[in-house]
C-alpha cells in the first residue's frame, strides 16, 4: 500500500477523481475559465449542425452540452470518462455517455471532431491516448487538444506583496509545488502543451494550429485552487513541501476571497486529418 511519499505515490492513477466532493466545484471554474477558449476553437473549426463529436475525458456537463446544442437533434456527442458519474447532469437529446478508458478501450466509432480538454497531460501513456484520437477521426474531420503548460507559468500569484501579504502568497507558492509534485508523482507531464503542434504534426495531421491563454488571478482561479488543494489536503503534507496548517490557512485564504489565483497556461492544438 502506497504511504502517499512522493517516492512511493502510484503513477497512473487520476488524482482529482470526479467521485469526490468537490469535483462539481472544480468543474464549474474550468467551466468559467476555459469554455469561452475551447468554443472559440470548435466554432472557427466550422462544427457543424449533425456531426459526430467525441469528447474524450469529459469530466463536467458544460463542454457536452455545448457541444450538442451545435450539432443539434440530428448529430451525436459521445462524452466518455473513466469516471463518467459527472455526466449525468448532461440532459441534452444527442449526448451519449460512456465509461471509457481512453488509454486502453477503442474509440467509440469515427467523429468529424474529437476533442480533449485536461486530460492527456495527466495520463503517463499519453501516446497511446493521442493515437487512438488520432484513429477516430475520419478524413476532413479535426481533432482538437487542450493542456495546461505548466513549466510555461506555474506561480499561483504573478505580483509580490509585502507584510502579511507577502507571508501569504509565500504559502500560496509553496501548496502549489507541493500540488504540482504530486502530479509529477503520478506521472504527469508539467510541459506537455507546447509539444501539442508538433505531436499532431507527427501524428499526420494537417493545417495544424495553436494558441495559449493565460488566465490572470481571478475568483474562478481560486475557486478551482480550492477545489484541488482541498480534495488533495491528506497527501499535500505529505510530500514535505508544507504542513497541514499551511495547507488549511490556504484553503481559508482561497474561500474568504483574500487571495485570487492564476492558473496555468492551457494550449489548445488542433488539425485536420
Amino acid at each position: 500500500m502506497s504511504t502517499g511519499t512522493t517516492t512511493d505515490i502510484e503513477r497512473g492513477e487520476y488524482l482529482l477523481d470526479n467521485r469526490e466532493v468537490g469535483a462539481a466545484a472544480r468543474f464549474a471554474a474550468l467551466s468559467a475559465l476555459f469554455d469561452g477558449t475551447t468554443f472559440r476553437h470548435v466554432d472557427a473549426l466550422g462544427l457543424a449542425p449533425g456531426a459526430r463529436v467525441w469528447e474524450v475525458g469529459a469530466g463536467g456537463p458544460s463542454v457536452p452540452r455545448g457541444l450538442a446544442e451545435r450539432v443539434g437533434p440530428d448529430g451525436l456527442v459521445v462524452a466518455t470518462d473513466i469516471a463518467p458519474e459527472a455526466l449525468t447532469a448532461v440532459e441534452a437529446p444527442g449526448v451519449r455517455v460512456l465509461r471509457h478508458d481512453v488509454t486502453a478501450d477503442d474509440p467509440p466509432g469515427t467523429f468529424d471532431l474529437v476533442h480533449a480538454r485536461l486530460v492527456l497531460t495527466h495520463l503517463p501513456d499519453r501516446a497511446e491516448a493521442l493515437r487512438r484520437m488520432v484513429s477516430a477521426v475520419r478524413v476532413g474531420g479535426h481533432l482538437l487538444v487542450e493542456d495546461f503548460d505548466v513549466d510555461l507559468q506555474s506561480a499561483p500569484c504573478l505580483t509580490r506583496s509585502t507584510g502579511p501579504d507577502d507571508l501569504v502568497q509565500d504559502r500560496a507558492r509553496r501548496v502549489r509545488k507541493a500540488f504540482l509534485a504530486l502530479l509529477l508523482g503520478r506521472g504527469a507531464d508539467l510541459s506537455y502543451g507546447r509539444e501539442l503542434p508538433a505531436l499532431l504534426r507527427e501524428a499526420g495531421l494537417r493545417e495544424v494550429g495553436a494558441d495559449a491563454v493565460l488566465p490572470l488571478p481571478s475568483p474562478a482561479g481560486a475557486i478551482l485552487e480550492a477545489a484541488n488543494v482541498t480534495q488533495l489536503r491528506a497527501l499535500l503534507p505529505r510530500t514535505g513541501l508544507v504542513t497541514d496548517a499551511e495547507v488549511a490557512a490556504h484553503i481559508d485564504d482561497l474561500t474568504s476571497g483574500a487571495l485570487p489565483v492564476a492558473v496555468p497556461p492551457l494550449v489548445s492544438a488542433w488539425g485536420r486529418r
